[in-house]
């Protein structure tokens, strides 16, 4: 679909999609998601330290701290990658 000259579909971000002067956004985007998630795996290290290892037993708290950390080195290698190229 175009709108304005511009293609409305998804496409694969890329190392190659921050090269465009358009890019921007996406760039200040990747930034902020990034920072968010970090925080949020500190924020749960933090907490796992000041409260004990009780913490650790609840999967659920496990798994949206992988996740978040996941997702945080996820934005910061995609931005790493894009800056190289």
């Amino acid at each position: 679909m175009m709108v304005a000259g511009r293609c409305l579909t998804r496409q694969p971000v890329t190392p190659e999609t921050f090269s465009d002067p358009d890019a921007i956004p996406m760039k200040a985007y990747v930034i902020s998601t990034g920072s968010l998630f970090a925080l949020i795996t500190l924020v749960h290290v933090w907490r796992v330290i000041a409260e004990g290892p009780q913490l650790l037993t609840s999967p659920w708290w496990i798994l949206t701290t992988v996740i978040s950390a996941g997702l945080s080195v996820w934005a910061w290698r995609l931005l790493r990658l894009a800056t190289r190229s």
